[in-house]
């Protein structure tokens, strides 16, 4: 791959190579990443078609082009899948690729419910695979700055989350947004990311309600929920493909607070409220963002890791069971389920 950056994270963490599973804007933000990343080498793509394939490797100076994500999965040169489809195909994508060997990286959500996201975890523990859903905040210096604050117990013991993201788009019901086949919906694509957060901060809920508007095409478009964790926080999580909201957070402890900008999911910087002030720290991302999960999936396997701290399985399962939780409270399922 060409175009390397000097600004490389993850030095010394050997060599690795990437194949890319789909070919759409967030697996070219990914791959255009992987240039930041010491050690990352994307040597293949895969595409339904072999057009789009080859369309993609020319653009990238990707060596190898598959016309099938099965022939993907199966070569020989591939390390590390990414997998960057539509929601519906994460499932099956993930357990081919580790029936292959491959280590798999995939993009959030990684199933499209918890029963499915169980078979994907589990085929990789028999297999003795890495495997990270993608929840890419996780990552992020910003989160790691987060992180620190709260074990530093700054803001004393958190109580609530607060976060929302949502934005109009205008109904399309051929768009993956408002279509049931392909994952639809605000809780899956836009929710996930308030979701994780109170997961991130509370632990997982104990207790989960939820109301929102169902669009005509079965999938939910506005959607409030409430989760309850033990020890008595709240999260309290809005994501919408009908109304602009904020996309912001905050954390209220018991001595102060932390609020994450627009947007949530990738700030730049957090503010802190606590006894000793109020101070903003910066902490920007490299690149699109994506750079710094790519480097820690090299960290794992550079030391022999199946998992990564940051986002380990047993948070996209109960990531995966919340948002379940939420899509029964709206009476929202997809085809198959």
């Amino acid at each position: 791959m060409t175009g390397r950056s000097a600004e490389r994270l993850g030095a010394g963490t050997g060599t690795w190579r990437w194949g890319i599973a789909g070919t759409g804007g967030i697996a070219t933000s990914f791959t255009e990443d992987l240039a930041r990343v010491e050690g990352a080498e994307v040597v293949a793509v895969g595409s339904r078609t072999q057009a789009g394939a080859h369309a993609f490797a020319a653009r990238h100076g990707i060596a190898r082009a598959h016309g099938s994500y099965e022939a993907l999965a199966e070569d020989p040169d591939v390390d590390v899948l990414y997998v960057a489809t539509p929601h519906p195909d994460h499932h099956a994508q993930a357990l081919r690729a580790l029936a292959a060997g491959k280590h798999v990286v995939c993009e959030k959500p990684l199933a499209l419910n918890a029963a499915q996201a169980a078979e994907v975890v589990a085929a990789a523990d028999a297999a003795d695979r890495f495997l990270l859903e993608a929840v890419w905040s996780r990552f992020l210096p910003a989160y790691d700055v987060l992180r620190q604050v709260l074990a530093d117990g700054e803001v004393g013991q958190p109580q609530q989350v607060d976060a929302d993201f949502g934005y109009v788009m205008a109904f399309d019901p051929g768009h993956r947004l408002f279509d049931p086949a392909l994952g639809g919906g605000a809780t899956l694509d836009q929710g996930i990311y308030p979701v994780q957060l109170g997961h991130l901060v509370l632990g997982p809920p104990d207790a989960v309600v939820a109301t929102g508007h169902v669009g005509a095409t079965g999938v939910d478009e506005h959607v409030v929920a409430g989760l309850r964790h033990p020890g008595g926080g709240l999260t309290v999580a809005k994501a919408s493909l009908r109304a602009s909201l904020a996309c912001e957070a905050r954390i209220s402890g018991t001595l102060g607070a932390i609020e994450l900008p627009a947007f949530m999911h990738c700030p730049q910087a957090i503010t802190v409220s606590s006894p000793a002030g109020r101070r903003t720290i910066e902490a920007p991302m490299r690149g699109h963002g994506l750079c710094h999960e790519a480097a820690e999936v090299q960290r794992c396997l550079q030391a022999g890791e199946r998992q990564s701290p940051q986002h380990p399985w047993a948070d996209t399962l109960a990531i995966a069971a919340t948002l379940d939780a939420v899509r029964a409270a709206l009476g929202v399922r997809y085809p198959g389920e």
